[in-house]
């Protein structure tokens, strides 16, 4: 079994580490810590061909594969970090649920500036009541004159304070068949978005409210019976997830190693304390099984979709992989690696966030024992039968 790059992955990840190299590496310390979207480094990546990897060529992508994407996150993070969620927001997440199942009209009327780096979807699924238990959500919608009625509000959306668009999920009926989707736009009236508040990784997220919002009926994306084609996508969605999560930690065990190699303590590099050796053994181990593991998800993705199993298990080993490693990294570098004017630090607080966004590491475990088990064990209490008769 050959684990090395074919020949054109090879000379594409070349390419993506030249472009990051030129473009992108100045800049990046200064980059993390602005809350917000680089809309100059968007338009940048995009015409570097780095958004739409995945798409058909039809709709403006670029008809690659899923590997083809991964590689892009992971090139562009080992230079940038920050500019990574950009290659992420333009290849996985909503804009490939979008792109899968929108109609003719709606890719034409905001695709191609998805693809420019000139808007961003984000994501409505989260509820204040309604987490990991997504089926119990509440946003609700109904017809009316043309138009569906919107009534609810969304929590933790990344990308929500600057969206053009948003994706969300929304309840036309009871039940798990009465799931589906509608694109609402950023002006749609009844429709507010909240202060901006910050995540730990200095990213912002906004309350999303929904007051009889008035949605024109052309922007639904999936009717009742939508959510197992909505949620499927996520299986996608960890891919990145799984690769940005991997390639920080790198980022971070790079910075570290540097630093190991240059500072001098007691008349000595670092790395000729066996104690730190150790460490470096422990984080590359983690590194490269985590890697394999995201690279068998990515290859043998069916018509660029992961099995809900290699999904599950790529997505927990790299989020823990790249914490851990991370966290390392700070710990090595000290003073410096706690600082600000190191990226350590930022790779710290950056990995850890995806141990819980796109599925957190607790119901990973509950799908890999699904998949050990061949069997569904479902999360909610058993049904009361009732007194007997």
């Amino acid at each position: 079994m050959n684990f090395d790059f074919t020949e054109e992955q090879q000379m594409f990840a070349d390419s993506v580490r030249r472009f990051a190299r030129a473009e992108l590496a100045d800049g990046a310390l200064e980059r993390a810590h602005i809350a917000g979207n680089s809309w100059d480094v968007a338009r940048k990546i995009a015409q570097a061909g780095l958004l739409g990897i995945t798409l058909k060529s039809e709709d403006g992508g670029l008809g690659g594969s899923l590997m083809d994407a991964v590689i892009a996150i992971q090139e562009t993070a080992l230079v940038c970090p920050k500019s990574a969620d950009i290659v992420q927001a333009g290849n996985f997440g909503p804009i490939r649920t979008f792109a899968e199942y929108a109609t003719s009209a709606q890719k034409a009327k905001w695709l191609p500036n998805l693809l420019r780096g000139e808007m961003l979807i984000s994501l409505g699924m989260t509820e204040p009541d309604a987490g990991s238990a997504t089926t119990e959500l509440r946003t609700s919608a109904r017809l009316e004159d043309g138009h569906y009625i919107v009534n609810g509000s969304k929590v933790f959306g990344t990308h929500s304070p600057e969206a053009g668009i948003y994706l969300v999920y929304v309840r036309f009926g009871p039940g798990l068949d009465g799931i589906g989707s509608l694109i609402i736009e950023r002006d749609t009236p009844g429709f507010r978005i909240g202060q901006p508040s910050p995540f730990m990784s200095g990213e912002e997220w906004c309350q999303l409210y929904f007051e009889d919002a008035r949605v024109p009926a052309e922007n639904l994306l999936l009717g009742p019976g939508g959510f197992k084609k909505q949620i499927a996508t996520f299986n996608v969605e960890r891919i990145g997830n799984a690769a940005r999560s991997i390639a920080i930690g790198r980022h971070a065990f790079n910075l570290a190693k540097a630093y190991a190699t240059e500072r001098r303590q007691f008349g000595r590099p670092l790395c000729e304390f066996q104690g730190l050796q150790w460490k470096f053994a422990d984080m590359s181990a983690q590194l490269e099984s985590a890697q394999l593991l995201l690279y068998r998800a990515a290859v043998n993705a069916d018509n660029g979709v992961p099995s809900a199993y290699d999904s599950a298990i790529a997505k927990m080993v790299c989020n823990l992989a790249g914490f851990e490693v991370a966290n390392e990294a700070v710990q090595i570098m000290g003073g410096m690696g706690y600082s600000q004017e190191s990226l350590a630090e930022y790779c710290m607080r950056r990995t850890r966030g995806w141990m819980i966004a796109g599925g957190s590491i607790e119901i990973l475990k509950n799908r890999i024992a699904e998949h050990v088990f061949e069997r569904r064990f479902d999360q909610r209490p058993a049904q009361s039968a009732g007194p007997m008769e």
